[in-house]
């Protein structure tokens, strides 16, 4: 049976009713406080940051709206004041994490435990991560607006079609067009630019990347691009910083998933971060992760218990020489508590 695209909520009611019905359980009344509000939440945040981090905020603020809307009070207040107030904090808390990026506080490490130096990647690896994220950068950058806008809500934040509809106050085929034909462009756009970026990368790291790599760079990009493929949003686990956040998409049936994190301080020294997948009870090491500067890393994992959709995904802080299963403190999960 086909979706029946959801009903456009009163462009002519009020903020506080609106948020009454969105809490109620009416998601298209948030289409017209993203309309009213939107534009006013973006100018606040340019004034103190770049375009990118703007529409970012733009977009959190929004999720908070659509997530904590039953905690509205408008006996407390305006939704003018509280959605600003909102938007002001996120705001905040962006120019504290670009200026000095959060610590978590690490338990205590076993003394008598031989501490040993973190390799890191190898450098094809480093090559191939600063490319793939310009590469997916530039692809995503120029698609037209409604694409990216669409995009963004469906694979960075994790929306259904239907949320995406209602985010964007759109009728529920429109949304998914502009979906669809967003990642057929980025299919178009990403295959020349990854095959050009690999040849580069082959005659300037020593080491190169094996072929093994570029397939399993291949298998991702479908992975990615599909349709089907399903969102877990890992959130901060308690006791740590609320920006840390990540994501993981699988698609059953393929043994391939991948892992992005955003926001992660740099480990506490003998410690590394470590990803894991519970299938069954049972955990499956998905590897180490290695956040950048910027606290982001990308990891595409490939392992046969993968084929099955995991029913818990985590990162922890573990010894460097940590056992294969978790045992450290959890630092973003999937579901969370």
């Amino acid at each position: 049976m086909d979706a029946v695209d959801p009903p456009t909520a009163d462009l002519d009611l009020d903020d506080e009713e609106l948020m009454r019905q969105l809490a109620s359980g009416r998601p298209e009344a948030l289409g017209p406080l993203h309309t009213r509000y939107a534009p006013r939440i973006f100018g606040l945040a340019a004034q103190t940051l770049d375009r990118a981090s703007a529409e970012e905020i733009v977009q959190e603020v929004f999720l908070v709206v659509w997530r904590k809307a039953s905690s509205f009070d408008p006996e407390r207040g305006p939704f003018r004041a509280w959605v600003l107030r909102i938007a002001h904090l996120r705001v905040l808390n962006e120019l504290r994490r670009k200026r000095r990026r959060p610590a978590i506080a690490s338990p205590p490490i076993d003394q008598n435990a031989a501490i040993l130096p973190d390799p890191g990647p190898e450098p094809s690896e480093v090559a191939w991560r600063e490319h793939r994220r310009s590469v997916v950068q530039a692809a995503v950058e120029v698609l037209p607006p409604p694409q990216r806008q669409a995009l963004s809500l469906a694979f960075l934040d994790d929306l259904t079609h239907e949320q995406v509809a209602s985010f964007l106050n759109l009728p529920l085929g429109t949304a998914k067009s502009r979906i669809r034909a967003g990642m057929q462009s980025l299919r178009v756009r990403l295959a020349p630019l990854v095959a050009l970026g690999l040849a580069l990368i082959g005659v300037l790291v020593v080491t190169g990347l094996q072929r093994g790599t570029v397939n399993r760079q291949e298998r991702a990009l479908r992975l990615v691009t599909s349709s089907d493929a399903v969102a877990r949003r890992l959130t901060a686990a308690p006791g740590v910083p609320a920006p840390l956040h990540g994501i993981y998409r699988g698609r059953s049936g393929v043994p391939v998933g991948i892992l992005t994190v955003s926001n992660l301080p740099t480990a506490p020294q003998g410690q590394v971060y470590r990803a894991w997948a519970l299938h069954n009870g049972q955990w499956t090491a998905l590897g180490v992760v290695h956040p950048d500067r910027n606290g982001s890393d990308l990891m595409i994992i490939e392992a046969s218990a993968l084929a099955t959709p995991p029913e818990s995904v985590k990162v922890t802080l573990e010894p460097t020489n940590g056992s294969n299963t978790p045992t450290g403190s959890t630092v973003i999960q999937w579901p969370g508590d």
